[in-house]
């Protein structure tokens, strides 16, 4: 627990000089909420990022066809006024008019037809192609009508169109040009971005009537990346920030003692996991190839007091690896591995390691979090190197296949279908460790069903054989922690994104 103990040093120092300066108004005098991210993002084309800080900045940006409601998650007439299925590969969009980008040129079909061709299309090598790669073809009926032509039926369409799939400019050639002077219809235009250090917002007075997500009511935003928790949090006790997400738990109690400080606590549709490098991608002697090794990890980690100590809130401890609201996340059946050391041991025995093995475990969210994870391994003769990585980096290792095991997470894009994570990492692509052709072969036919009771079915059934195989340990269910000025009018939401163009002074 050093880590922890530092920050807690850290934080009490600041605290003790902040308490006389902290301004009574925050920045509402100035009508800028400023916030803090500590992740450093490599490209802010949301095609081309897969941190949850890249997407916050692209639904603050750019606009979705259909727009999801945050609370019940109801479709939302978005750019699209009305959408409608000519057959099961077959969507018919009418475009609302009168729309403009931020440059103040008209929004039409057009930029809808190139922004789904050019990032559907695997040429362009958009990170995340699943997000996309059921859109065959997008074509122009009209100025205002778009039809959109799928390879194969793809029941979760819309939530994809709701979520991940943003509309550019019809003038978009890419993302080098995009990270540089990222343009959409959104409710802020980017006023400037200073290399990973800053990005600040502008109110966009034209952004359309009638959009689900209103006109913003705060008219300046600045985020500042600050890496260090310490010193994010010495920002916001020193009154030089309004909002912080992802705080530490152990954090909360500093922060609540002030009279001008909130904080939210909010469980999310991310999960905490490991993958194990069941297939062999970082060498075929690895330990992790044999199943009763990963199966002993899994005995070997007491997530109900991972989730009680240091996740804390409203966390849970899952069985799975997908959020339990995601239609086809069923863990009914599943084999429910109990925290039991001995076990463990005992199939590590079985396995050919009696004395245990070395390996490395990867990660970027907490060190705090690893070196539990790490301790528990320890204890049953698994002595597991820590490598803390910026995730950046991580990511690209992973998708490498140099990570033996890595300690990620997962947000789904927010898209409540058992799809936007199980085949994510589990369908051959770059993030698969298991590379389990029966998995697939369940995953393709629940992905490509309009049959619901298909779906569910073969979802299980894939799920069912990811555990029993032991090639993920599903480890919990996310709870994002925020603090704020008592200034600001705050609210989480449930598909962890922070909607600053809701928050308003109070």
């Amino acid at each position: 627990m050093g880590f922890a103990r530092r920050i807690l040093f850290v934080a009490a120092g600041a605290l003790a000089a902040a308490t006389a300066s902290m301004p009574a108004e925050a920045q509402k005098s100035k009508d800028e909420l400023r916030v803090i991210w500590r992740n450093v993002i490599a490209n802010v084309d949301p095609y081309f990022n897969g941190l949850r800080d890249g997407v916050v900045f692209a639904h603050h940006v750019w606009d979705h066809l259909i727009e999801r409601d945050p609370d019940t998650f109801e479709y939302k007439p978005g750019l699209a006024t009305e959408w409608k299925w000519v057959d099961d590969v077959t969507l018919d969009l009418t475009l609302r008019q009168g729309v403009k980008f931020h440059d103040g040129s008209a929004f039409g079909a057009e930029d809808v037809v190139h922004t789904l061709n050019y990032v559907s299309d695997p040429a362009n090598k958009a990170l995340y192609q699943r997000n996309t790669n059921w859109i065959k073809k997008a074509e122009k009926v009209d100025g205002h009508k778009v039809r959109i032509h799928l390879h194969r039926p793809f029941p979760p369409a819309l939530e994809f169109l709701s979520l991940p799939v943003f509309i550019f400019s019809r003038n978009y050639t890419g993302p080098e040009e995009q990270n540089r002077r990222p343009m959409g219809t959104g409710p802020y235009r980017v006023a400037s971005i200073e290399g990973g250090k800053e990005y600040r917002f502008e109110r966009f007075a034209d952004h359309y009537e009638g959009s689900p997500k209103g006109k913003a009511k705060i008219g300046k935003v600045q985020v500042r990346i600050i890496t260090d928790a310490a010193t994010e949090l010495a920002e916001l006790l020193a009154g030089r920030a309004d909002l912080l997400w992802y705080v530490d738990a152990d954090q909360l109690p500093n922060i609540q003692r002030q009279r001008n400080l909130k904080t939210v606590s909010a469980e999310t549709m991310r999960i905490g996991f490991l993958s194990l490098d069941a297939a062999g991608r970082t060498g075929a002697d690895n330990p992790l190839t044999k199943q009763k090794v990963r199966q002993a990890i899994i005995h070997s980690i007491d997530r109900k007091s991972f989730v009680d100590n240091l996740v804390q809130g409203e966390a849970r401890v899952i069985h799975a690896p997908c959020f339990p609201t995601q239609l086809g996340c069923d863990d009914s059946g599943v084999p429910k591995y109990a925290y039991d050391p001995k076990k463990a041991k005992a199939l590590l025995a079985e396995a050919g390691y009696p004395n245990g093995f070395k390996t490395q475990l990867m990660a970027f969210r907490s060190r705090t979090w690893t070196e539990a994870l790490q301790q528990d391994l320890k204890a049953v003769g698994i002595d597991a190197e820590v490598q803390m990585l910026p995730v950046a980096t991580l990511i690209q290792r992973f998708q490498k296949g140099e990570t033996p095991i890595y300690q990620g997470d997962w947000g789904s894009f927010s898209i409540n279908d058992a799809s936007a994570i199980i085949s994510s990492f589990f369908k051959g692509t770059e993030d698969d460790y298991a590379r389990d052709e029966q998995v697939k072969a369940w995953l393709d036919t629940a992905d490509n069903s309009n049959d619901v009771a298909v779906r569910k079915e073969n979802y299980k059934k894939a799920v069912n054989r990811i555990m029993e195989q032991a090639y993920w340990v599903p480890l919990h269910t996310f709870v994002t922690n925020y603090a704020h000025t008592a200034e600001v009018d705050f609210r989480a939401y449930k598909d962890e994104i922070p909607r600053y163009w809701v928050y308003s002074w109070k």
